[in-house]
This record gives structure tokens, C-alpha cells and sequence, in this order.
């Protein structure tokens, strides 16, 4: 464990000696994730990209890249493209990375089951704002808008998300 890490406990998140509070998903925390369960898998993840919405913040890092009105994230397991950023329109299962909620004005992709995804192993684990404090997500680690952009603009190339 490295001092820019993000660590999980299971009252809050550790990350530059301070706590935040953070939610995640309504199954809880999982050693054995699949599609649709709910929950946030155990594991060292590394965060790999930034999105954000131009229209509602400026860019908080700078390798943040706009989230775009075409651009969707399939959850679409078993298609080729399962658990990665696609533009619509798009057939498959997807989720809309634009959305009208602030959730994902500010997105941090985790390398869980991604870039190389494996069927059925769930998709789609971000860092992002929560819908409010307490509020759990769908399988995401989730922060008030102001921690989530500090957590964001104190990252490093080494930083990792560790969930035990």
C-alpha cells in the first residue's frame, strides 16, 4: 500500500491521511462479482480514466475527457464491447454515461474487469458523486461532489482503489 492510495474500510474511505464519506453498492462488498448483483467488488483496482461533463464543471484533471450526448457504457455481457465506453446508437444493454442526475458529471473508471472484460463479471465500476449521502450505488464507490473532485485532483499514476 502506497500513501496515494484510496483505501476502503467499512465505515469510509482513507486517502492523503484524511476520511471521506463514501457509499457503495446496495449488495455490498463481494469476492465474486456478476452483472447486475449490486455489488462492489473486493480487490486493488487502478484508476485508469477520467470523464467529466464540460457543460456543468471545467475539467478537474487534466487527463479528464468530456463526456459526450452519444456516449453510452455497455453492460451488454457477452457482446464484444461488454464493460467499455460506446457511442449511440448502440442496440445493446447499455448505461448512459450523459446523464440528467450530476452522477456522473465526474467519472473515475476502475480497471475492474476492464479493458479486457470478462462476460458476466459486471461492468461499469466507477468512482462517481453520489445521489446523497447513505445512498447506496449499483455495485460504484460514490462521494459528495467536493470530496470527489479532490479525490480526483490528488490522484497519481500509482494511485489504486483497494477494497477488502
Amino acid at each position: 500500500m502506497n500513501a496515494c492510495d484510496l483505501v476502503l474500510t467499512p465505515t469510509h474511505l482513507r486517502f492523503m491521511n484524511r476520511r471521506f464519506a463514501c457509499t457503495i453498492g446496495r449488495g455490498g462488498l463481494t469476492g465474486n462479482k456478476q452483472e447486475g448483483d449490486g455489488a462492489t467488488p473486493r480487490g486493488v483496482h487502478r484508476i485508469l480514466e477520467a470523464y467529466f461533463r464540460a457543460d456543468r464543471m471545467a475539467q478537474p484533471v487534466p487527463w479528464a475527457r468530456p463526456i459526450g450526448p452519444q456516449d453510452l457504457w455497455s453492460d451488454a455481457s457477452g457482446e464484444a464491447d461488454y464493460n467499455s465506453r460506446v457511442r449511440a446508437p448502440y442496440a445493446s444493454s447499455h448505461e448512459q454515461m450523459r446523464r440528467a442526475d450530476p452522477m456522473y458529471d465526474l467519472i473515475l473508471v476502475t480497471d475492474w474487469n476492464y479493458p479486457k472484460a470478462e462476460s458476466g463479471k459486471g461492468s461499469a465500476i466507477f468512482i462517481h458523486q453520489w445521489r446523497r449521502p447513505g445512498w447506496p450505488t449499483a455495485g460504484c464507490v460514490a462521494f459528495s461532489r467536493t470530496d470527489l473532485r479532490f479525490i480526483a485532483q490528488h490522484l497519481s499514476p500509482r494511485s489504486r482503489l483497494i477494497i477488502r
